[in-house]
Formats: C-alpha cells, structure tokens, sequence
C-alpha cells in the first residue's frame, strides 16, 4: 500500500487511535479490486511515495475486510464522488493496523535491484496504484533484510 508521508505517514497510522486506521479515497479501480480481495490478518507493506526517496518503511496488518468507503459521499471530503451511494456504493476501503516500522527504510532503488523482485508490480514502469499485490515470496524478499531490525511493536 502506498501513501503519500506528507498526507498519510506510517508514523501517523502508529499514531492511531488503536494505532488502526480506513484506507480511505482510492479511487481505482483496479485498486478497489486489490483491496476487496484482501482478508483480515493480511500483512501489508507501507511505502511512502512522492516523496525525495520512495521506500518502503514498514509493515500493517489488515484487521478489516472491504466495506464501503464512506468518504465518496460526504461533499466535503477531497474523496468525495457523486456517482458513488450508499445504496450502490462504488468504492470500498479496508482498516489496517500498525504493525512495526522497519529501522532502515528499503528504497525503491534497492527493490529494483533485487531479482526476487523482479515481476513485482510496484516494479513496472508506470504503475500509480496505491494498491497493489505482493506475492509471499517478494514480501519475504523485501523484509529478509529487516526481520531482526525492525523497531519495536
């Protein structure tokens, strides 16, 4: 999952109460889809970008599953889409959960470097989505180097 720090941190989802928070105002569909498929105890990898050097930066744990993304109808909300109703909502959002913040960020560059990577969708040239899949395999790659230095829970 990716955020903007200067929108949505990892520091601020920690800062959570009960460091848990709505992935809220995707307006992909191709993301929308992502996350409806995602199932609570999945873990996620939080990773900043726009910023001066996209990384990954920690771990979240989805704790619920795809429910309507509320934000679409409130007029005052930056998220806000008049085709979406409550009645036939088009946007979902699921809830994740702080789980730890690696203790070194792995950049995008050391990611592009690494051959277990390599199909990783966050890889491809272009690709925008706030989110997007993580095989088991490229996850283990991305945390291998951070398991034993990770910041406390």
């Amino acid at each position: 999952m990716k955020s903007e720090p200067a929108l949505f941190s990892l520091d601020d989802l920690r800062a959570m109460p009960k460091r848990t928070a709505p992935w809220d105002g995707v307006r992909n569909y191709q993301a929308r889809n992502y996350m409806r498929e995602m199932r609570t105890g999945d873990l996620v990898l939080f990773y900043h970008s726009n910023c001066k050097q996209p990384v990954a930066v920690g771990i979240a744990k989805v704790v619920r599953e795809a429910y309507p993304d509320y934000t679409a109808w409130n007029r005052t909300s930056d998220h806000f889409d008049p085709a979406s109703h409550p009645e036939a909502p088009l946007w979902f959002m699921v809830d994740v959960r702080w789980k730890q913040a690696f203790a070194e960020p792995v950049p995008l560059s050391a990611m592009k470097s690494m051959p277990q990577l390599k199909e990783m969708p966050l890889l491809r040239r272009g690709n925008r989505l706030s989110v997007m899949p993580v095989t088991r395999e490229q996850f283990d790659a991305v945390t291998a180097r951070r398991k034993n230095r990770c910041l406390p829970k």
